[in-house]
């Protein structure tokens, strides 16, 4: 099986390296760079570093060197194919039939590459010429600098309807057929003469990550054009929904500063980047995609959108919420930030500068806030059936959101929302699924002391009772020398024996809060190691807790008899069986620990900010208390 050099350059630019190589190495960001234990020497002090913007990986202390395919085939043990195979799919692309068409598409391209750079400078000799001296005026007026223009390689197409065509065809190794795939000349299909695509325009070169010429923009000089832009087509160089206007000029400033800014033109860009923002792009003349939305990503995990404060631009606001949904994933959104009305970032940096363009910045809006601030505009929510429409649309919108964990905390934040809009008498619920109905006390003033005992209905008392029930029927709950300490020492030797268990609960089991301050640094480490091993085993564990110095405490914990002779952690214990005791466990935890914080609470004279942290816990126990109820009647149904 073969593999051309554009499909695994594809591979390269859709796959960061830091995200390939974080699944293996815990790494932490140092501006531009990521470093971390290198995976292919012991080490103490992190000498290896990851670096997005050029692609690699290096070590300082062996010399270890790559890109995102070196990585896989040192580490997962894999051939070459499988090694792209695996790859390819994690960047969502289908391994292509690699034939003698493929390498001569590929040759095709390089060819294409060269053509692109000698148009380029050619634009750029006019700009400079006798005959380009209304497209430097022009840019003269729009306040733009020589070294600004020189930058971005700026140019001028001439008038006339073969300029180009002449220049490229006087050379030897340039031919019509490349200069028409290229996109540079246009062949009408009925026949005739070819012609130069771009004619009195400043010219704006488009670049590809690497920073190589691929395709152009121009600007019409001519109030009379039909167009006042116009971009080059798709071309095996150039795919417009993929790439983003200075992609390869603003990488290294992103990284740099931590963010990336996306105006809506060639212009808003240069202006920016004229003003002291570098890390500005733009979409191509097309609303934005989502290969674009993650080549943001690549750079910032929450890149600020500019749009214009009229009509025009909230509209182009929610379609990037819209189409960024189903994409977002932990650590990664978009922030929004709205110029005034009739400004666009060209003009607002010229006239305003730069301070307030970084103070517009500053205040950039969170996707959460303007997603919710276009659901309930212009809303009514006088009746019943409003308000419970209003929640069905925005089940359905949060539906969109692939990433369960991220669609949780929406759903959560969303009813809280709810619940403040429609008034202290109405507890709304989002879910995409049927729940039971929500309870909720009623409360008309702030208790004092113990008249303000948290009342749960019949339903609710038998969950939480069963909770503590199923762990009294094992040995340890049944014991009279069982304790607080056991059970912890339980918790952790279940994930012990199923490491299997991290996979799906990971977050809650480096969240639960352990009393025993040896069992809680045992956990740290257990988290510690999983987040560089996704496949751990047993074994494998066991000898990570050895080689890391946690080898005595793992053996106090399984000499406790007690513990090993749990029904759910032994061999014939169903996966299912261990995940739901253990789940139990957790959870008469956490319902024991809340009860508790309740019952203080309510045993003294309550201030405003107990009483809001009381009613908080309340509504925390109650939401645990349902969750464990309904698996509790699923079982005895």
């Amino acid at each position: 099986m073969g593999f051309t050099p554009d499909f695994l350059d594809e591979i390269r630019n859709r796959l960061p390296a830091s995200e390939i190589v974080g699944r293996k190495v815990r790494l932490t960001r140092k501006g531009r760079e990521f470093s971390g234990l290198c995976p292919f020497h012991n080490e103490k002090t992190p000498s290896f570093t990851v670096n997005d913007d050029k692609a690699f990986y290096h070590c300082f202390g062996c010399g270890a060197h790559g890109d995102v395919i070196n990585f896989v085939l040192e580490t997962e043990g894999l051939s070459f194919p499988e090694t792209i195979e695996r790859l390819a799919a994690q960047a969502g692309l289908e391994i292509p039939e690699y034939t003698p068409e493929d390498k001569k598409r590929s040759q095709v391209k390089k060819t294409l590459f060269d053509v692109m750079e000698v148009v380029a400078h050619w634009f750029e000799s006019q700009l400079k010429a006798q005959i380009g001296t209304e497209g430097r005026n022009y840019i003269q007026k729009r306040g733009l600098s020589k070294d600004t223009v020189k930058k971005f390689r700026l140019g001028f197409a001439p008038p006339s309807k073969t300029s180009l065509k002449q220049a490229m065809l006087a050379r030897s190794d340039i031919t019509e057929p490349m200069l028409v795939k290229a996109g540079m000349l246009i062949k009408p299909e009925g026949g005739g003469e070819s012609y130069d695509r771009f004619r009195h325009r400043i010219m704006f070169p488009i670049t590809d990550r690497q920073g190589r010429v691929v395709a152009f923009g121009g600007r019409a000089l001519s109030p009379q054009a039909k167009a006042k832009y116009l971009n080059s087509p798709e071309t095996p160089l150039f795919h417009k929904g993929r790439l983003l206007y200075n992609l390869s000029g603003a990488r290294k400033a992103a990284f740099e500063k931590g963010r990336l800014l996306i105006a809506e033109g060639y212009m808003d860009v240069i202006a920016l980047d004229q003003a002291g923002f570098p890390e500005a792009v733009a979409p191509l003349g097309t609303a934005v995609t989502e290969d674009q939305i993650r080549e943001m990503w690549r750079l910032a995990p929450e890149p600020l959108m500019c749009f214009d404060g009229d009509k025009a631009g909230q509209r182009a606001a929610i379609r990037v919420v819209e189409r960024s949904l189903p994409l977002l994933k932990p650590g990664h959104s978009l922030r929004f930030v709205y110029l005034p009305e009739g400004e666009d970032p060209d003009s607002f940096v010229n006239g305003q500068g730069h301070q307030a363009f970084e103070k517009l910045i500053n205040a950039g809006i969170p996707l959460a806030q303007v997603l919710w601030s276009e659901l309930i505009g212009g809303i009514n929510i006088d009746t019943p059936e409003q308000r419970a429409g209003l929640e069905q649309k925005i089940g359905r919108i949060l539906s969109e959101i692939k990433d369960g964990k991220i669609r949780g905390y929406y759903e959560s934040d969303f009813q809280k929302k709810l619940q403040k809009l429609f008034g202290d008498d109405f507890v709304p619920e989002i879910n995409l699924h049927h729940q039971d109905k929500f309870y909720q006390e009623k409360e008309n003033h702030r208790p004092k002391g113990r008249n303000s005992r948290f009342q749960k209905n019949d339903f609710n008392q038998k969950a939480s009772e069963k909770s503590i029930g199923d762990l009294k029927k094992t040995t340890i709950g049944s014991s009279q020398k069982s304790s607080t300490l056991d059970r912890e020492r339980l918790i952790i030797l279940t994930v012990l024996e199923h490491p299997w268990l991290l996979l799906r609960h990971e977050e809650l089991f480096a969240t639960f809060e352990f009393e025993s301050v040896e069992l809680d640094k045992v956990r740290n480490e257990i988290i510690r190691i999983a987040s560089r091993d996704s496949d751990l085993e047993k074994e494998s564990l066991r000898h990570h807790l050895i080689k890391n110095g946690m080898g005595q405490a793992r053996e106090i914990i399984f000499r406790q008899g007690v513990l090993t002779a749990q029904k759910f952690i032994g061999l014939n214990s169903s996966k299912e069986e261990t995940e739901e005791t253990w789940l139990h466990l957790l959870e008469a935890f956490h319902l024991n620990k809340l009860e508790q914080d309740i019952a203080l609470l309510e045993s003294t004279d309550l201030s405003e900010e107990d009483f809001a942290r009381l009613q908080a816990l309340k509504e925390e126990h109650f939401a645990s208390i349902r969750n464990y109820g309904a698996s509790w009647e699923k079982e005895n149904s």
